[in-house]
Order: structure tokens, then C-alpha cells, then sequence
């Protein structure tokens, strides 16, 4: 067990490239990490990493050595939960982000049902509508609105979130409603920033059955979901949202629904995580009960 234990560090330490940061994903010291890859260094008769005081990078036997610990880790891992798919079977910490737009009270609630499912199982959850490196900040999976990115990456989709053009009643009453999409051009936005290039999000509409984008000059623009919604009931302008975030808005009226008739095609809701071969149980489980359970979390807003 001791090997098996000085392989998992070696293993964190090389996909984050850090000692440090291998030891606070690990929730344990610094030194003892640093003694664990020694010692393991010690027992194969190589060095598994080339170290400066920059970087950490692996060796040429370190990247062989890196790809067969992998291997046998999975396999491990596999083993202990290959004969029950009781709550037992699922223990350790599993790291999920969620956007700010799916951190509904609702699937909070289904959450909870999750754990009390697997009670030996510890969920972590993060919150942020940033990009998430998620081997280097040691998250396990995300979950993501929107088409997937061009990335190492892969993912599960696991429903799709329903879109709506809204804006503010005193914005309306200043600006009048837009009645179709060429109309945005008399009008005024709030731009939502993504990604790691921190573009403007399109807005998308369907019109004659095809799928067309447009914009209009804006007025502000913000990165986090929350910050975006507030903007719109502001006054500031037109907004598009997945209409789970602007649920309450307009159901008080603080928002009010324009260019129904041209909603977008639901934008794809994504399970994503690191690509490799191996895929953890936790992951496998989580991504399978996130499938079935979206849509029932709000079907209104939350489509298959």
C-alpha cells in the first residue's frame, strides 16, 4: 500500500507540475510529498523529475513511468468497485464546478439527494463562470452551457438549457420592444465576457427555421452570470440568458421576455473532464445520475 500510495503523489505531482500544489490537493505537507517521490526515486533507481526552482517537469523515465502508474491506478480503482454499486463503493472526494446559472436552489436539492445516495462519498463544489483548468486546480469535472470548446476536453452532454431574450420594463419603456431581430440595431446590450479571451457572447436567434446571430451596441459589459442578470434589471439593456438564471426575474416582472417567437435552439449543457483513457467511478456515477436528473430538475428551463 505504501507504493501504491507513492504512486498517487507521484501522479498528482506530474499532472499538476507542482509540488505545492500537488500537496494542497492532497490536503497533505509539502514534505510529505516531496519524501514520498524521493523515496519511490530511491526504489525504481531513476529520477522521475527534473527539478528547478521554476518548474517541475518529468524525465523521460518519468513520462514512461507516468503512463504505466496511470494505467495500474485505474485498474485499482476499478477493482475495488467493479462488484457493488452501493454507497459504499463510492468514497473519496469528487470536485465538481457548476456556472452560476445552473446553481439553482433546485439542483442544490437534487444534490443533497445525491450525497444521502453516496453518504462515504465528500462533494466538493465550485461555483464560477470563469474557465477552470481542471487538472491544475484539481477539479474533477465541470458542468458548462454552450457549445464545447476546442480543447484537450471531453464531455458528456447531459441536457440543454432553453434560452431568452429579456430586458428590464423601464429599459422598454425608454427604448420601446424590440418586434424582430433586425430591430436590435435601434437598441442597447449588456455583454457577457467569456472564455479565456474574454469575447463577447453571441446572442442567437432562430429565424425561418435557421439559426442566425446578432448584437447591438453595448452599454456594459461583465464576466460572471449574477453581475449580468443585476445589469439587465438595471436598465442598462437587452439581455440573453438561460431562462432557469432569469427565472424569478420574470416571474416578478423585474424582467420581461421579448423576441419569444425567435428563441434560439437550447444551448447543449455539458459534463466535461479531463481526456484520458480512464475515467474515475466517481465521475462515471456522477455524469450518469447528472443525465437523468437535469431535466427533472426544471423542466421548463432544462430541456433532454
Amino acid at each position: 500500500m505504501e507504493l501504491l500510495q507513492a504512486m498517487k503523489v507521484f501522479s498528482t505531482v506530474a499532472k499538476l507540475g507542482s509540488f505545492t500544489n500537488a500537496a494542497e490537493v492532497l490536503q497533505v505537507g509539502r514534505p510529505h510529498v516531496t519524501r514520498s517521490v524521493q523515496e519511490l526515486e530511491a526504489a525504481l533507481g531513476v529520477r522521475l523529475f527534473q527539478r528547478t526552482t521554476r518548474s517541475v517537469k518529468l524525465t523521460p523515465e518519468g513520462e514512461q513511468f507516468y503512463a504505466r502508474a496511470e494505467e495500474i491506478l485505474a485498474g485499482i480503482d476499478d477493482a475495488t468497485t467493479m462488484f457493488s454499486h452501493t454507497s459504499e463503493a463510492m468514497r473519496g472526494r469528487l470536485r465538481v464546478d457548476l456556472p452560476a446559472a445552473l446553481s439553482q436552489q433546485r439542483l442544490v436539492n437534487r444534490l443533497h439527494d445525491f450525497t444521502r445516495q453516496y453518504p462515504s462519498l465528500e462533494l466538493v463544489l465550485g461555483v464560477t463562470d470563469r474557465t477552470v483548468d481542471l487538472v491544475a486546480e484539481g477539479v474533477d469535472c465541470v458542468l458548462r452551457i454552450g457549445e464545447l470548446p476546442d480543447s484537450s476536453l471531453v464531455g458528456r452532454r447531459v441536457g440543454a438549457a432553453v434560452m431568452v431574450m429579456c430586458a428590464a420594463p423601464k429599459y422598454l419603456a425608454e427604448y420601446g420592444t424590440p418586434e424582430s431581430v433586425s430591430d436590435l440595431a435601434a437598441h442597447k446590450g449588456v455583454n457577457f465576457l467569456s472564455g479565456h479571451d474574454n469575447r463577447p457572447m453571441a446572442w442567437r436567434f432562430l429565424v425561418d427555421a435557421q439559426e442566425q446571430t446578432a448584437a447591438c451596441s453595448a452599454s456594459i459589459s461583465v464576466n460572471a452570470a449574477n453581475a449580468y442578470v443585476h445589469c439587465g434589471v438595471a436598465g442598462f439593456g437587452l439581455i440573453q440568458a438561460p431562462g432557469i438564471l432569469v427565472e424569478q426575474e420574470l416571474a416578478q416582472g423585474s424582467l420581461v421576455e421579448v423576441l419569444a417567437p425567435y428563441r434560439p435552439t437550447p444551448r447543449p449543457v455539458s459534463l466535461l473532464y479531463p481526456s484520458r483513457q480512464y475515467v474515475s467511478p466517481r465521475v462515471r456515477l456522477f455524469s450518469q445520475w447528472l443525465a437523468d436528473e437535469l431535466v427533472r430538475i426544471n423542466p421548463t428551463w432544462l430541456a433532454p
